[in-house]
């Protein structure tokens, strides 16, 4: 039987080892920056990202104990890391969400500067990319990896819809337009984990695209659940402000299809994305119980 805690565990081990050994706090009287940078990665997280990369990889893998391979795999965690981590420094600006509170800690804004906070998602959007560079597999893999994570974070993916999310500040958009939001904001960086798991893993394009619809399910009931847990949950059990979607008049599951109803659209979303993964035998546990747990969460 699958172990999912010991799993969990240790790949959440791996990425935070991985983490603190890319992005030292290295401590400079007359430079903020990497120990701002430090700050902002080390400040927690579910890194799920990371972890859809590890368990999507291992489909294709026979011997996902491999030293080697799994390195490899410990960088592209962490790239995809690093571009999440800056969004969220970004997103906490007062030109965006404006908030004070992420992942229980003051923001990096609030703890350093509005202006040290821009050049801390500067720089690690670009240290993401220096990492993949430095990975020790064929050229054309690289290519590739880099190629699916800076759409997934630019104008045609979570920029894009950052950018949608805050035009609609006030207004009432329909479903279709706030999936549409959702599915680049926040589903993007999740889809493309997968895709970058799938890519390392070697799998076939068949399988690809199974998985291709696996993770827009998640990611988009990933987001019907964070809306859910805004409504519900305090600041405290969540480790951010809540209510502050509502407070801003931003559009959410919640406000536009009622909370019993946005309950219902994320168990929808949960039992598809399990579907779909019926291919799959035990290899697909790590995938399905990243699943559920995306959906289930508490914060």
């Amino acid at each position: 039987m699958f172990d999912w805690k010991n799993w969990h565990s240790e790949h959440f081990q791996r990425v935070e080892l991985a983490l603190v050994h890319a992005v030292p706090a290295l401590e400079d009287p007359l430079d903020q920056l990497y120990a701002a940078m430090a700050y902002a990665v080390r400040a927690g997280g579910k890194r799920i990202r990371p972890l859809l990369i590890y368990a999507t990889w291992q489909l294709g893998q026979t011997s996902p104990e491999n030293r080697q391979e799994i390195k490899q795999v410990d960088a592209a965690a962490v790239a995809i890391e690093l571009i999440h981590t800056y969004s969220l420094v970004h997103d906490d600006l007062p030109s965006m969400d404006n908030d004070d509170l992420r992942r229980g800690k003051p923001t990096t804004h609030k703890m350093f500067n509005e202006a040290t906070a821009l050049l801390v998602g500067d720089a690690l959007q670009s240290e993401a990319f220096t990492i993949i560079t430095q990975m020790q597999t064929p050229a054309q893999l690289k290519v590739d990896i880099m190629r699916e994570l800076s759409i997934s974070a630019g104008m045609h993916g979570m920029c894009k819809g950052q950018a949608i999310d805050l035009a609609s500040v006030g207004k009432i958009l329909d479903l279709q337009t706030l999936e549409k939001m959702h599915r680049l904001k926040t589903g993007a960086l999740l889809r493309c984990a997968i895709r970058m798991g799938a890519i390392l893993g070697g799998l076939p394009i068949e399988q690809r695209v199974v998985l291709d619809q696996v993770a827009q399910d998640v990611g988009l009931g990933f987001q019907v659940t964070d809306d859910i847990l805004d409504a519900t949950q305090n600041s405290e059990t969540l480790g951010k402000t809540a209510g502050k979607d509502e407070q801003a008049h931003k559009p959410t599951f919640v406000s536009l299809m009622g909370l019993d109803a946005s309950m219902t659209y994320a168990e929808e979303l949960l039992t598809k994305s399990l579907k779909s993964l019926h291919q799959w035998g035990p290899e697909a546990d790590p995938l399905r119980e990243i699943s559920k747990w995306a959906f289930n969460r508490k914060s």
